[in-house]
């Protein structure tokens, strides 16, 4: 396993050095540029040329894209990230501002489905084509139809406006310092509320049906027949030996859904003016703010390979059969 892991880590090298090219020329290719947009596009009225070309030598963006490309990448060997255009603060420090709103969301919205989709896709395929199958399934696809934003908007005219039971805008009220401990852990929940169940739904429906596809795929296998045909209980064949051999296909859709804890949703953030990284990189891409994209497209691309390894090398964990070669 040691070797194999290490061969895997030094793919990632390559990897990334062709995701970073790719990443940034997209980036610095589209249209507009940082001066511009600070500018509001109206250069000619707000600075006079010399001063537009003097900012973009002080941003470097007067450079070839190579000659930019290699200095960008010679600054990330170091973990160097760069400062923002925009406000000028540290990348780093931006985003770890930001991290902190994002998994708190992303966390509680992934463990919410896990605990809820892998026991719905369990009992639907045990109880495969029986009514709570049916209407089950009816009901999970439908969810997975709806649009997020589309469903963001109708809780918060329900709950938000309406009824007022729930707050919808912002991590926390004005004066929740003023609540005391517990006042201000509780304010923080229910400002989770709504953002955590749009994040929420359509996942479930997802995870639940995948659930119940591998577990069929298992439950024919012929050691769950011959464990039938021993007289072991249902339950201890369900959960000792079927579910433990639908783990490898679940670790691998786990593992690929890791990076959205840091990558965040940007539709819903900002929806909810929820101050997490997916309204950063929103904001970030609106403002032609390169260095902070190509941070978060950077640390994104990172976790979506180091979680691919991390799901491979679970596979061992989940079945002690599978060798690395």
């Amino acid at each position: 396993m040691l070797a194999y892991t290490l061969r895997r880590l030094a793919l990632i090298v390559p990897t990334l050095l062709g995701i970073t090219i790719v990443t940034f020329a997209i980036v610095n290719l589209a249209p507009g540029d940082p001066v511009e947009v600070i500018q509001s596009g109206q250069v000619d009225s707000r600075i006079s040329r010399e001063s537009y070309q003097a900012m973009l030598e002080l941003y470097g963006l007067d450079q070839p894209l190579y000659v930019r490309y290699i200095t960008w990448l010679k600054r990330l060997a170091t973990l160097d990230f760069g400062e923002s255009f925009i406000d000028h603060q540290p990348v780093i420090r931006k985003i770890g501002e930001r991290l902190p709103a994002t998994l708190a969301l992303n966390i509680a919205s992934l463990f919410l489905a896990l605990v809820v989709a892998i026991p719905l896709g369990l009992i639907s395929a045990v109880k495969q084509r029986s009514l709570f199958d049916k209407i089950g399934g009816t009901a999970l696809y439908m969810l997975y139809s709806l649009p997020e934003f589309w469903i963001a908007l109708l809780l918060i005219l329900l709950f938000g406006v309406k009824l007022g039971w729930l707050p919808f805008y912002g991590m926390e009220s004005i004066n929740a310092h003023e609540l005391g401990f517990f006042g201000y852990v509780w304010d923080r929940l229910r400002h989770m509320v709504l953002p955590t169940i749009c994040l929420t739904y359509g996942s479930l429906a997802f995870l639940s049906r995948f659930v119940r596809g591998s577990t069929l795929e298992v439950i024919r296998q012929d050691f769950v027949r011959t464990a039938r045909a021993k007289g072991l209980e249902e339950n201890d064949i369900i959960f000792k030996h079927v579910f433990k051999n639908t783990l490898i296909p679940i670790l691998t859709l786990v593992g690929l859904l890791l990076p959205t804890l840091i990558s965040g949703s940007i539709i819903l953030e900002s929806i909810f003016s929820w101050p997490g990284i997916g309204d950063l990189f929103f904001d970030s891409v609106s403002a032609r703010d390169y260095p902070v994209v190509l941070g978060l497209s950077f640390i994104t691309a990172v976790l979506v390979l180091l979680s691919t390894l991390l799901a491979d090398l679970l596979y061992a964990w989940a079945d002690p059969r599978i060798t690395y070669e």
